[in-house]
């Protein structure tokens, strides 16, 4: 069995995450599919080259995704759910937030602040 690495006071993990349009059951008009996803890597959003992701779909998952991707109470709601729907009341389109491998972060990659390891 693998022995899971210490980290050190200044690093963190995230999960990555991939959203992925699951279910699509009314009239999307941004020309979106059943498959359709992009990706959250830390703080990056990516997709598959050439591809588009719908503005309204996006928004709609932003406020959940940091939550997301940290390890929560086993009973907390952010664990158990991970379905998010476009704004949209036409468009009836559903899209399912998937967790990937933890990530390894430090802070002073991702503040400005510089990490001086007291509590604040």
């Amino acid at each position: 069995m693998e022995k899971k690495k210490e980290l050190r006071d200044d690093q963190f993990e995230l999960y990555d995450l991939t959203v992925v349009v699951e279910k699509i059951d009314g009239n999307c008009t941004c020309a979106m599919k059943v498959g359709d996803a992009f990706h959250l890597k830390g703080g990056k959003l990516s997709m598959a080259n050439n591809t588009d992701f719908c503005l309204y779909a996006l928004q709609s998952t932003i406020p959940l995704l940091p939550s997301k991707q940290r390890k929560n109470h086993p009973a907390d709601w952010m664990e158990t759910d991970a379905r998010v729907v476009c704004p949209d009341p036409e468009c009836k389109l559903v899209m399912r937030i998937d967790r990937g491998g933890l990530r390894v972060l430090d802070h002073d990659d991702v503040s400005p602040v510089k990490w001086d390891g007291s509590e604040k």
